[in-house]
């Protein structure tokens, strides 16, 4: 009997990201890291040290942090029941509460007033579209402990310079607006003056809206629906409804803000999408992004820190979407790439490989960027195909291991972004002596 013969093995569905979460594969990523690299040295400048956190965090730090009846955490909020334990938990969906639950459990405020800043994802259930997904990420930046107008203003002139440092000009391409939202009684009163408006136009209210009135009335505010516009600008203003000392708070920032010669539109419409907001409130806005249109927001949170359990301290802040800004720098036309290696070793064949691989090493070591080109399937290519790929990774400098250099104990090396510079022949047995005219020709 002749036995059947067995169906080959079927390949398994390619699997795929989540939806709204999206992978960063080279040479995009190199963007990025060009524009972390600007983000560092700014900091540094500033005097902000980087501070790190947990993806996830107890789902209570964020009820309670941003407001029960916020867009986040009724709609947006990926949570979870800890198998184990029972605990619930939820990935951040923001990032300024979980640096200051870290500043309140390590007692960090102990010896005075703290700058941080951190890199983090973020996470939101919402339906994704371009420049809002699900796993976002985004530059933020706390003081922690001051309470002048001067660390508002600051914060606002860092934004500016780091937008400055990514070649953005406001004007031309953001433009800063800022509000003050008072004091908790200031805004108790607007809140009940903001009532009884919307409810003389109950008529004209979206779900939204309704649904707000008497949860968060303030909310309402920042509706984007054209048809509640008219209803919204004829609403009682939270700025008649301030006291001197806040409008003191306010004039003072705005008082730096001109001397800095810094433009600025006050929108009295400008609440923000967080509970936690009092004071100063500010966003850099875009028009070449549509609507999402925000690419950094921020403001003072002066309650904070005591309501999540620790000592009252007064706090400043501002978070930038870095997918936001990666959208703004493609369309106007900025060059955001990466750093290109000093050197591309061209490899003719297994017979250099010993050879350059030992003076790639010795470039490495010497401080250099090497990238050295490797055998694929088909064998090592053809030199004129490597120099293609040693043109396009954007090296400086091309090293050419030929048979008749490494005879003679040399390397060739080709300048390959000076059209007017000479090919070169230089010594294997003292790369040492040589690497640094690599690094700075």
């Amino acid at each position: 009997m002749i036995a059947a013969a067995m169906p080959a093995p079927s390949r398994p569905a390619a699997l795929q990201a989540v939806k709204g979460m999206n992978d960063l594969l080279p040479p995009e990523s190199a963007r990025w890291e060009w524009f972390e690299a600007k983000v560092r040295a700014l900091m540094q400048r500033y005097g902000y040290a980087n501070i790190r956190t947990p993806i996830v965090e107890p789902t209570a730090l964020f009820v309670r942090g941003l407001g029960e009846v916020t867009d986040i955490v009724e709609k947006e909020m990926y949570s979870f029941e800890d198998s184990m334990n029972g605990d619930k938990l939820t990935l951040r969906p923001e990032a300024t509460a979980g640096i200051v639950r870290a500043a309140i459990e390590h007692n960090a405020l102990y010896n005075g007033p703290l700058r941080v800043w951190s890199h983090v994802a973020l996470f939101r259930h919402e339906r994704p579209q371009k420049g809002r997904y699900r796993q976002f990420h985004q530059i933020d930046v706390e003081a922690l402990g001051h309470a002048g107008p001067d660390v508002d203003a600051e914060q606002i002139l860092m934004c500016r310079a780091l937008l400055r440092d990514l070649g953005l000009a406001e004007g031309r391409d953001v433009r800063l607006e800022i509000n003050c939202l008072g004091q908790a009684d200031e805004r108790l009163a607007h809140r009940a003056a903001l009532i009884a408006h919307f409810e003389r136009h109950a008529a004209v209210l979206d779900e939204d809206a309704r649904r707000r009135l008497h949860t968060n009335p303030l909310r309402i505010l920042d509706t984007k629906n054209p048809a509640l516009q008219a209803m919204v600008e004829a609403a009682p203003r939270l700025i008649d409804f301030l006291g001197a000392a806040s409008l003191a708070h306010f004039d003072g920032v705005r008082a730096v803000l001109d001397a800095a010669g810094l433009p600025y539109r006050v929108n009295p419409r400008l609440v923000r999408g967080l509970d936690y907001y009092n004071l100063t409130v500010f966003e850099w806005i875009t028009d070449h992004l549509g609507s999402q249109g925000t690419v950094c927001g921020g403001g003072r949170y002066d309650t904070l820190v005591e309501q999540l359990g620790g000592k009252p301290a007064p706090a400043v802040g501002w978070g930038m979407g870095i997918e936001r800004m990666m959208l703004l720098l493609d369309a106007t036309k900025i060059a955001a790439e990466g750093p290109a290696p000093d050197v591309y070793a061209v490899v003719p064949g297994p017979d250099a490989l010993a050879a350059a691989m030992n003076t790639c090493e010795a470039l490495r070591a010497a401080g250099l960027s090497v990238q050295m080109h490797a055998a694929g399937a088909a064998g090592w290519g053809s030199v004129k195909s490597q120099f293609k790929r040693a043109d396009a990774s954007g090296a400086r400098h091309a090293l050419i291991f030929g048979a008749d250099e490494l005879a003679r104990g040399e390397v060739a090396v080709k300048p390959l972004r000076d059209a007017g510079a000479a090919q070169r022949n230089l010594p294997l047995a003292a790369v040492a002596d040589w690497a640094a005219s690599l690094r700075n020709a």
